[in-house]
């Protein structure tokens, strides 16, 4: 590769993703989640941007508009932090060790769950798809739609 550089003063990274912008965002080990614009400079933190404490985030993705969703493996929760407005618990059961999360163009939102050693899957809330037909149609705090294991 060329051009290749280092963006240093991390505390354990753990997991990158790429922003629509341009940017890009960084979880930390047992810390927080840093944002970066297209030219690599620290723009804020979520825990700054939101005053929200991880106990340990670990995956993290962002959706076509930039809101960010975020795996934490500590509190055993996967969080949504919209562009606008306050940050929304997605996930508060049946997760051990959330690890992992990746959202779809269909509105599907994957987490990886390594304590059960499977991948679940839900309706993602920041989706067309849910913003066509409400929130009744996911459970917010509840089992996911469906469950996928290997």
């Amino acid at each position: 590769m060329q051009n290749a550089h280092s963006i240093a003063n991390f505390s354990g990274p753990r997991y990158v993703c790429s922003l629509p912008d341009g940017g890009f965002a960084v979880s930390e080990e047992c810390g927080g989640v840093k944002l970066y614009d297209s030219s690599h400079k620290l723009v804020s933190s979520i825990s700054s941007k939101y005053g929200h404490r991880f106990g340990n985030p670990a995956g993290l993705c962002a959706d076509k508009e930039g809101n960010m969703i975020v795996a934490d493996e500590q509190h055993q929760k996967v969080h949504l932090f919209p562009r606008n407005g306050s940050p929304i618990c997605l996930v508060s059961k049946g997760l051990l060790r959330p690890t992992g999360v990746a959202c779809a163009p269909d509105g599907s939102l994957f987490v990886t769950d390594s304590g059960d050693n499977d991948i679940k899957v839900f309706k993602y809330p920041g989706s067309e798809w849910f913003w066509r037909t409400g929130s009744e149609n996911f459970d917010w705090f509840g089992e996911p739609a469906n469950t996928t294991s290997g």
